[in-house]
This record gives structure tokens, sequence and C-alpha cells, in this order.
């Protein structure tokens, strides 16, 4: 019963500080105050100032991982639905996921070779663009740490859905497809998050932008470290 209980009080909170940090977003509408970021600094932070053990905190917030899957599989439906526009644009969309795989690992490549780290942290580094599942399995292949490899995708995805906007604001980036490609090749599952706030389109590429990178990353990944390092 007490565990029942217990599991039931941070599902309860997860759910309540989502929505209050939701409301925050939609009224005020700053970057820095998308809920699924503002939602994980305030989780921790409870569990930090009442010294709640992550294992105790997850008996309630895994009831919050189980809807993971289905929220992943329910992004088919605007892939459907947009699955005409989706034909038409299909090259520019594997160029657009191509070059966005090619910069994403090389840029972190490049950088934490420059900078002096171990080849540990580069190939940890190395999946950083491509969604988590996937990344922990090209960085533990190629001998990397799997939970910085979570890390460098958590900071990519969060800097993609705050600095995006902004970049191809300034960039005068306004088509659906150009919002929707940039997104999910350089963000993962949050830069599609943050497209479905577009419209429809945008979320539609972002999706496929999401999915063809964890794949042409899967594959390439482990043949660009070999070039590059």
């Amino acid at each position: 019963m007490r565990i029942l209980m217990v599991s039931i009080l941070f599902f309860m909170v997860t759910i309540a500080t989502y929505l209050v940090m939701n409301f925050m977003h939609f009224k005020y509408r700053k970057a820095f105050l998308l809920p699924i970021l503002t939602t994980t600094v305030g989780i921790i932070l409870v569990l930090v100032v009442f010294k709640v053990p992550y294992e105790t905190y997850m008996l309630g917030g895994k009831w919050v991982d189980l809807f993971l899957g289905p929220a992943i599989v329910a992004l088919a439906i605007p892939l459907y639905k947009q699955r005409e526009l989706i034909k038409q644009n299909m090259l520019a969309i594997l160029v657009g996921v191509v070059l966005g795989v090619f910069v994403g690992m090389t840029s972190g490549i490049l950088f934490t070779n420059l900078v002096g780290f171990s080849e540990e942290i580069i190939y940890s580094i190395l999946p950083k663009s491509i969604t988590t599942p996937i990344a922990i399995q090209i960085s533990a292949s190629l001998g990397g740490i799997t939970s910085l490899t979570i890390a460098f995708v958590m900071i990519a995805g969060f800097t993609g859905i705050i600095i995006g906007p902004m970049f191809m604001k300034w960039l005068r980036i306004d088509t659906t497809i150009g919002r929707g490609i940039g997104l999910g090749a350089a963000a993962h599952a949050l830069g599609t998050s943050k497209a479905i706030e577009y419209g429809e389109e945008e979320a539609s590429y972002s999706s496929i932008a999401m999915t063809l990178s964890a794949l042409i990353g899967s594959i390439v990944g482990p043949v660009m470290a070999w070039i590059l390092l």
C-alpha cells in the first residue's frame, strides 16, 4: 500500500509540475520557459530539496515513461496526413537530414578533439544529435560512456529548441520544410515537440528527419569516427 501511495504521489507531482510549467510557457511565450525544460529542472529541484532518492521518485515517474512509447508512435499520425507532401519533397528531406547528421557528428568530433578530450569522451558526444535509444547504442559500440551520451543528447535537444527558433528567424528560414527538418535533425524528439507548435507539416517533416537521422547516424557514425580520428 505504501509503495502504491508513493507511486501515485510522484506521478501526480510530475503531472502537476508539467501543467504549471506549460501554463507559464503559454502565458509568457519565452524560449527558456519551454515546459519540457522547466519541468525537468523543477522535478530535479524537488528531489534535491526534499532529498528524495531517484529510485523512490521513479516509483511514480515510471508511469510517465510508459507513455513515451505511445507518444512516439502517435507521431505517425501527422506523417500519414502529410504523406503526399513528404513524397514530393523526399529529395530535399534526404539532403537536409544527411547534411544535418554530418554537421552534428563532425562538429562534435572536431571540437572535442581540438580541446584535447579523450577518445572515450569523443565517442560519447558523437551521436549527440540522434534520439537517445539509438545514440546509446552507437556510443556503446564505439566504446563511449553511455551516461555521458544521454547528457549530451539532452543538452543538444534543449539547445536546439531554445536557440534553434532564434537562428531560424535570423537566417529567415520560414518554410515548413526548413523548420521541420532543422528541428528534427538537430534536436531529435525535443525538436519534434517544438515543431508541433508550428503546425502539422513541420511536425511531419521533423518526425521523418528524426527517424532518418537515427538510421543514417547508426550507419555512418562509426565510419565518420574512424575517418576523423
